[in-house]
């Protein structure tokens, strides 16, 4: 198997969804909906084909689309005031938060990533020549600050921030963000703070951008994803929020590898975004999350914190099994039991075990009641 840079040039991600699919089981693992887009948005898609929207846009993506990611964001219960100048149009997070270290990283720079973490971010790091150094929650899944900043050093050039978080579903507070700063306001620390799940904050809770703080606004890339708000990962349009001054040092990198993104999804996002209700989108997700808790209570496997956003859920499967590790458990549900997750050491750089898998709920409804009743009964 082919490494790069000592990562493992393939995804546990990638097989564990082939095995579902091999064993014509339930797919729970990843945060691939299986449900249907808007039909306003396809018909935007539609109208754009008939339009001029057919070319590059320019650097930064279109203007309709950032005039209303502007007028989006004012509107939030926890505003983002913006300039155009602040925004970026970008293919994807992953390009987004590569780019990003791209323009600030030297050769053994450090990066502090907090796992568990999503895959991509360790191999992007040393893609980019610099160090990760990795920070574990704690056991609930929260951060220990004091044990966090024993990793901050002179060498530390960033942090990687995801919040509402994957796998764990933990948001970022107010609080968070500034206690961060307190640790990091003396030195040169750039974040990026992917907060691509933005719109599924549950329960009152509400999104609290790193974008608000203002200290921590002028050392931030802060990235944000239309196929995960609109279910059109396809479409390949995110968008990114930086000062002036990172967003022309992003973009002097940005032209040489994806000059923009999707031109006529880009009209039809903008389209969208004068007409999309992120409650509606909130309550959807929020139905199905609950869904997922309710029916889980009836099997064995445990569920010791519920999200409190993103689309999944961590659960504890130690009162079936007390041998197997998490990814024997993950390929045994998955192939034995029909119903495939993910182990949660998929998302640590070294970890081989934990007590834990990860669900997504980003289903159909019946889907998720499907597979949490047929693991009602076959646990």
């Amino acid at each position: 198997m082919k490494k790069i840079h000592g990562f493992t040039h393939y995804s546990f991600f990638t097989e564990m969804s082939e095995l579902a699919s091999k064993h014509g089981s339930f797919d729970l693992s990843l945060g691939l909906p299986d449900f249907d887009i808007d039909e306003r948005l396809k018909s935007f898609l539609k109208e754009s084909a008939d339009l001029d929207t057919h070319n590059y846009e320019p650097l930064a993506g279109s203007p309709l689309l950032i005039e209303n990611i502007m007028i989006f964001n004012a509107k939030r219960e926890n505003k983002i005031q913006l300039r155009s100048h602040e925004i970026t149009i970008v293919p994807c997070a992953t390009f987004a938060l590569y780019t990003a270290l791209q323009s600030i990283l030297n050769q053994n720079d450090e990066v502090i990533i907090i796992q568990p973490s999503y895959y991509t971010y360790g191999p992007s790091v040393v893609m980019n020549e610099g160090v990760p150094v990795y920070y574990d929650l704690e056991e609930n899944f929260t951060i220990n600050w004091e044990l966090f900043k024993n990793c901050i050093s002179g060498k530390t050039k960033a942090i990687i921030i995801n919040s509402p978080q994957n796998p764990t579903g933990k948001i970022w507070k107010q609080e968070d963000w500034n206690q961060l700063y307190e640790f990091i306001k003396d030195q040169e620390i750039y974040l990026i703070s992917e907060e691509i799940y933005d719109t599924y904050c549950y329960d009152e809770a509400e999104h609290y951008s790193s974008f608000i703080h203002p200290e921590l606004r002028k050392r931030t890339f802060c990235i944000f994803s239309f196929g995960k708000m609109f279910h059109t990962s396809g479409w390949k349009v995110s968008y990114m929020l930086a000062s002036e001054e990172l967003t022309a040092l992003f973009r002097s990198h940005q032209q040489y590898i994806s000059y923009s993104a999707n031109a006529p999804a880009q009209y039809a996002l903008a389209r969208y975004l004068e007409v999309f209700d992120p409650a509606i989108n909130k309550r959807i997700m929020q139905k199905k999350r609950d869904i997922f808790y309710e029916l889980l209570k009836e099997t064995p496997l445990e569920i010791e914190q519920k999200a409190e956003g993103s689309v999944f859920q961590v659960v504890n499967f130690r009162n079936v099994s007390k041998t197997m590790t998490d990814v024997e458990f993950s390929k045994w549900l998955t192939i034995d039991k029909k119903v495939a997750c993910l182990p949660l050491s998929a998302f640590y750089n070294s970890r081989q075990n934990s007590d834990y898998i990860r669900f997504s709920f980003a289903k159909k409804d019946e889907v998720i009641v499907q597979a949490l009743e047929h693991l009602r009964k076959n646990l």
